[in-house]
């Protein structure tokens, strides 16, 4: 098989995998398809017919389980782009994710437009013992050259047996030898609750839940939630930007924890009577949060967390700031099949309270162009297709058919891929010290810190002789390409990336996404909204006094 093929198969299960959101947890064991009398269909003897012609004739190499891998999940996509098929290790590892744990070597894994790196290791993990580090790149793995191969390839490499062996070859700044790694898989968390921290002395308290909806969210939400209360939280920002979805109970089980008994937050609606109707809501005596509260989503908000925005939009609950979100309002149940391999199959749609469906059209586009927001001429959109129009408990006017519409719709800044991997590669070779003139920006090891102090940030400050030696680099690597007038005119950009950068090298990821959320746009304007956001939480708190 080519290259090209197996890239190709590659972003098929990437896509299927990150938006299986909005699942039951139901697992069944299928039968062969047959007619009435019992007797196969002769669509089972024609596809067999079909395989064995094709196996006895065909003239190069032809593997049995490739091509029915690929029958079925071609089969699958021509119903719907969330149906799909998944491999035994496929499924097993869906169902590991789905209980928040893997067994891995504890490291953080990206593609930077040359190689895969190390971003930044869990903290008493394997990987942290082994002393790899920010901007470490990854060569080989048990002898295999994985220097061209993309984040997931490489990722799902280190992971396998708990107790096994991975050997991996490493480069590093400044060092001019490869360096060999060995470790010993062990079981890592895998939190959907990605980061947690108090903005200021302001009251306002963020939540970062972006790893999707395991059987565990909403203990970590709740976990979360109870930390920031004790550090004055008043006010509460809710980051559901990325979340790709998950178990369809626990997206429930969130939105109930911000609304008053007897609301509705979802209805699931089946085909015919293959499939049980049911309404979601809030049970008796739920006691909800009551302080303002701002949800931020984006395009990569999928499923689950649709569920929660648009129960939450809904009911009047939230105020959503950001992009119009994915737009999967489909759910899925997790068939086991002969093998253990595993199919999800799109039994039943959901409705948000007010009765609209927010499931984008995929009729009249391919798979690819759907997951890429793509329309009919192949071209990128962004813009939401407006359907039902409906209205929220106060009378807010929302659309069905195009995901969650935010309340306040902010444009992410524009990003320089030229800028932001070349601030990258300067960075890497800064905290190795090989930045003439700039030794005390050198970092030996990660001290993983949750919380971003002041202090932090001026240890390592941005200041005009590092913006300059960026400059000097990037003029040096033709490769970015990079002006100075393109440069002067993304100043400020580039100080913002030069923090989250440094703030990752040097404290880990959660300081990191600290430093950096003072520059995004979408946080600064829901810090902003919060106001509007009381309003909503007020007229919450009459509803649930008039009840009582």
């Amino acid at each position: 098989m080519t290259r090209r093929a197996m890239s190709v198969i590659a972003v098929v299960l990437v896509a299927a995998a990150s938006l299986t959101g909005g699942i039951y947890e139901k697992w069944q064991r299928s039968s062969l398809i047959s007619t009435e009398s019992g007797l196969p269909d002769h669509r089972t003897f024609l596809f067999e017919e079909a395989l064995s012609t094709t196996q006895e004739n065909y003239a190069g190499n032809f593997d049995v389980e490739t091509i029915g891998t690929f029958a079925i999940r071609g089969m699958l996509h021509t119903l719907d782009p969330h149906s799909a098929f998944f491999t035994k290790k496929q499924f097993d590892d869906l169902q590991t994710e789905t209980n928040s744990r893997i067994h891995g070597i504890g490291v953080t894994i990206v593609r930077r437009y040359d190689r895969v790196y190390i971003i930044s290791t869990t903290p008493g993990g394997p990987g942290h013992r082994a002393g790899l580090r920010y901007g470490d790149s990854i060569t080989r793995i048990d002898g295999v050259n994985v220097e061209n191969w993309k984040t997931e390839d490489v990722m799902h490499r280190v992971r396998g047996e708990k107790g096994a062996t991975v050997e991996m070859v490493i480069e590093r700044p400044g060092v001019p030898d490869p360096i060999p790694v060995r470790l010993i898989r062990e079981e890592v968390k895998l939190p959907t609750v990605r980061n947690i921290y108090m903005h200021g002395d302001t009251g306002i308290g963020y939540i970062a839940l972006t790893g999707g909806f395991s059987n565990k969210t909403e203990e970590e939400l709740t976990r979360a939630l109870s930390q920031l209360k004790e550090e004055g939280m008043r006010q509460l920002i809710l980051d559901l930007r990325g979340n790709p979805g998950g178990l369809l109970d626990q997206a429930t089980r969130v939105a109930q924890k911000f609304l008053p008994s007897g609301k509705r937050i979802l209805e699931v609606r089946g085909r015919d009577d293959h499939y049980q109707n049911r309404v979601y809501e809030v049970p008796e005596n739920n006691v909800p949060e009551t302080m303002p509260l701002v949800l931020l989503v984006n395009h990569q908000t999928a499923s689950a967390s649709e569920v929660v925005a648009g129960a939450l939009q809904d009911t009047d609950r939230a105020l959503i700031v950001g992009e119009n979100s994915f737009g999967k309002g489909l759910v899925q149940s997790v068939n086991r099949v002969w093998g253990g391999a595993g199919l999800t199959l799109t039994v039943a749609k959901y409705y948000t309270p007010s009765g609209r469906s927010i499931q984008r059209d995929y009729s009249m586009v391919s798979f690819y162009d759907y997951y890429l927001h793509r329309n009919e001429d192949g071209r990128q959109t962004n813009e939401a297709p407006r359907g039902e129009a409906l209205r929220t408990d106060l009378g807010r006017l929302v659309f069905g058919g195009g995901g969650i519409t935010p309340d306040i719709e902010v444009k992410p800044a524009p990003q320089s891929s030229r800028l932001f991997y070349g601030t990258f590669s300067f960075v890497r070779q800064l905290v190795a010290g090989q930045i003439a003139g700039l030794r005390e920006y050198k970092i030996s090891e990660t001290r993983h810190k949750s919380k971003l102090t002041s202090e932090d940030l001026s240890r390592y400050p941005v200041t005009d002789q590092l913006i300059a030696a960026l400059r000097q680099y990037l003029a040096s690597k033709r490769d970015f390409n990079v002006t100075d007038e393109f440069f002067n005119s993304k100043l400020d950009y580039i100080r913002a990336q030069l923090r989250r950068e440094i703030m990752t090298a040097a404290l880990g990821l959660e300081a990191g996404e600290q430093a950096y959320l003072p520059d995004d746009v979408q946080f600064r304007k829901a810090v902003e909204s919060l106001d509007q956001a009381r309003m909503l939480a007020d007229n919450a708190r009459r509803a649930m006094a008039d009840r009582q």
